[in-house]
């Protein structure tokens, strides 16, 4: 098995945390065999004493766990001593347990392993020859401190298989080692930072704020899509509100292809297949298979959020994905990533896209400045649909010099992106003024972009209210031409990148 590094500066220990049940011990063995650090199970730090205790039914009190505590704590300081890295697990509920094994120990990340009481009590029950019996559940859960933001907790929900926890939090731990972030518990990081679950879930399901600073974003449960992303209270994206239904793709994730795929029929292999019609007047499958599921959150730290679904075979895409998204906040602004991984036994056809809608605070998108770096754009029919490529020097859709939109029409896809040498391309929008707006980067994964200035959009008084920006894997139609069309082998992953990045003053 190959064993996973962060490319970032990782901890020199993690403290895995959670209620029994959790699968604290499970996580933290096969974290640590991809890591390939040592591992110590807190349990094993338990006297004979406390052991028949709690086998007897009894909880724990504080004084039961203070030299237990301490027992973890020195063997914590000497693993950091001799320069070793370790996982330890550790049930840790209360607040004060966890400051007493973090306080003065900045070398130690934390992660919290978060589920249901229903989920944990099916787990107990199912569990033999273990000395914590499963009626003492409810008074872990009575004892239980949830870790604050404060604490910079990873934290990941238990209800998917162990490995796919230790994917969600060795993810996590190479984004927070890339992000450059001051220890947990740092007094510059603290209060700047934190995701927030909205109580009331509405049309588009649970929802998830979090917040850097002056920046804040949404990301909703219905499909994983991004509702919106503001500085200073400045809107950035033409989103959709709390309470409202997603039109237009405003925000929302396209896999397993972006666009259009001509009458939804394709041949893959030997096969022929049908895929719906959900654009039914171009007689076209448009924007994927899952705007419309519910996602479940995977994972949330104090500055990101990790959603993902499964994408199973079904009439028209007879093939098993694993589809997740990643969002954070960082001082340079919001970054996205888009995960898909192949878990049939099978090739599978991929492309991916996402749809935000950029403003820059104008009425009308006429008036704001327009920046495409793009050599080369895709002429397509009137179902939308590709019919050729071509240069774009001298015409209307020239945008590599920033320029007013004007009365220009766009529902058209770009290629060959002029990148910097950090292998970005950037579409910039920027209000009338010149001197502030929005970047969209496109990174790994980003072959194409599809602009669109909404002049079709089913509610008139939403049209060029704002500028559709899609990242795009492929070309439309891809499925059909097999244009830069992805082919996932079985266990082979995909991923895209792009993100916003505000500039200028508020």
């Amino acid at each position: 098995m190959a064993h996973e590094t962060a490319t970032g500066e990782p901890p020199q220990l993690v403290l895995v945390v959670g209620v029994a049940g959790s699968g604290k011990s499970t996580v933290g063995r096969l974290l640590a065999d991809r890591l390939s650090w040592a591992y110590r199970d807190a349990d094993e730090f338990h006297s004979e004493a406390d052991r028949a205790k709690m086998a007897a039914g009894h909880a724990l009190t504080d004084d039961d766990r203070e030299p237990w505590l301490d027992a973890i704590g020195e063997w914590m300081d000497g693993a950091i001593a001799a320069g070793r890295q370790a996982v330890v697990t550790c049930s840790a509920l209360k607040r004060a347990y966890r400051d007493r094994l973090l306080a003065g120990r900045p070398e130690v990340l934390l992660v919290y392993l978060h589920g249901s009481r229903e989920l944990l009590g099916s787990r107990l029950a199912e569990r033999h020859g273990h000395f914590f019996p499963a009626d003492l559940l409810g008074t872990q859960l009575e004892d239980l401190q949830e870790p604050e933001p404060d604490e910079h907790p990873l934290v990941v929900e238990i209800d998917q298989p162990p490995e796919a926890v230790v994917a969600s939090v060795l993810s996590l731990m190479r984004r927070e080692a890339d992000s450059g972030r001051p220890p947990a518990g740092s007094v510059t990081e603290q209060a700047v930072h934190t995701v927030v679950r909205d109580a009331s879930p509405g049309p588009t399901g649970a929802s998830w704020r979090l917040v850097h600073g002056e920046q804040s974003v949404t990301v909703v449960q219905l499909g994983g899509a991004l509702r919106d992303y503001a500085v200073n209270g400045r809107p950035l994206l033409d989103g959709f509100s709390a309470g409202s239904a997603i039109t237009g793709g405003r925000g929302q994730l396209l896999a397993p292809w972006p666009n259009r795929v001509g009458g939804g029929r394709y041949r893959f292999g030997d096969q022929d297949h049908q895929l719906p019609l959900t654009e039914p007047e171009r007689d076209n499958a448009i924007h994927g298979l899952l705007r419309w599921s519910l996602w479940k959150l995977l994972a949330r730290t104090d500055d990101a959020v990790r959603v993902g679904t499964t994408l199973c075979p079904q009439p028209g895409y007879p093939f098993l994905l694993e589809v997740c998204a990643e969002y954070r906040l960082g001082p340079d602004g919001l970054e996205t990533a888009v995960f898909a991984t192949n878990a049939g036994t099978g090739p599978a056809p991929y492309g991916v896209g996402q749809h935000p809608y950029l403003t820059v605070g104008t009425d009308l998108v006429d008036t704001a400045l327009l920046t495409v770096p793009a050599r080369y754009l895709i002429r397509t029919d009137d179902r939308g649909l590709p019919i050729g490529q071509e240069p774009v020097d001298g015409t209307a859709y020239d945008l590599r010099t920033a320029r007013p939109i004007g009365d220009l029409r766009l529902d058209t896809a770009f290629t060959g992106l002029d990148r910097g040498p950090d292998g970005r391309a950037v579409v910039r929008l920027a209000h009338p003024s010149g001197l502030r707006g929005v970047d969209l980067w496109l990174g790994e994964g980003t072959r194409y972009v599809q602009v669109y200035t909404g002049d079709t959009l089913a509610e008139p008084e939403r049209r060029r209210r704002g500028v559709a920006v899609e990242a795009m894997s492929c070309p439309p139609d891809a499925f059909r031409s097999g244009t830069d069309l992805t082919v996932l082998e079985p266990g082979a992953t995909h991923v895209l990148r792009w993100g916003l990045s505000p500039w200028g003053p508020p």
